[in-house]
C-alpha cells in the first residue's frame, strides 16, 4: 500500500496551554475531581497506511507477527491531552467520534464499559496503556484510589467533530 503525507498544523501557544475544567455536576455525566489539558493539536490529511511485520512462523515461540492498519478519507484532528484525577475523580460516562490511545503515567485508573451489565472493572496501572476505541463505545474513567492518577491519550477523530460526547449513565453501574 502506498502512505499518503501526513500534514500537520501546530496551533498557537494558547490553544496548547487551554485547559477544559470539569468541577462536580448534578449534570448526567456526574464528572468530578477530573481535569483535562489539551498539549497538542494536530491536523491531517488523508491516511492510508500499512505495516507489516512477520518473522519465524515455524513455531508459536518464534512466531513474531505485528500488523498496523489506519486509513482515513477526509481531514482527521489528532489531540494529545493530559488527564488527572484526583482521589475518587471520574470523567463521567462519554464517548468519542475516534479512537485513543490511552497510558498511565501516575497512579491506578479503573475504566468500565458502558456495554457491560456486569459493570466490570478494568483497572490500569502506571506503564500500562488501553484502547478506547470511539464511535458507539461508551465509557467511564475513575481514580479508586487514594492518590492522584495521571494519563496521556492521543486521540484521533474526524476533523471538525466534537472531541468528547457526553452520555448519560447506562444504567449498569451504581455510581
Amino acid at each position: 500500500m502506498r502512505r499518503r503525507t501526513c500534514q500537520m498544523m501546530l496551533f498557537g501557544a494558547a490553544i496548547a496551554a487551554t485547559t477544559l475544567y470539569f468541577s462536580e455536576s448534578t449534570s448526567a455525566r456526574a464528572t468530578k475531581g477530573y481535569k483535562s489539558t489539551l498539549l497538542a493539536v494536530g491536523q491531517f490529511g488523508e491516511m492510508d497506511i500499512l505495516n507489516s511485520f512477520s518473522r519465524g512462523l515455524k513455531s508459536k515461540e518464534n512466531e513474531q507477527l505485528w500488523l498496523s492498519l489506519k486509513e482515513t478519507k477526509g481531514m482527521s484532528d489528532v489531540y494529545v491531552m493530559k488527564n488527572v484525577w484526583a482521589p475518587g475523580g471520574s470523567t463521567g460516562w462519554h464517548s468519542h467520534p475516534g479512537n485513543s490511545l490511552i497510558i498511565v503515567t501516575a497512579g491506578t485508573v479503573t475504566d468500565y464499559e458502558g456495554h457491560d451489565p456486569a459493570c466490570k472493572p478494568h483497572v490500569y496501572t502506571t506503564g500500562m496503556g488501553f484502547v478506547d476505541y470511539g464511535g458507539d463505545h461508551v465509557h467511564i474513567i475513575r481514580n479508586e484510589s487514594t492518590v492522584e492518577a495521571q494519563t496521556i491519550a492521543i486521540q484521533m477523530i474526524p476533523a471538525g467533530a466534537a472531541r468528547r460526547i457526553e452520555i448519560a449513565n447506562p444504567g449498569y453501574c451504581d455510581f
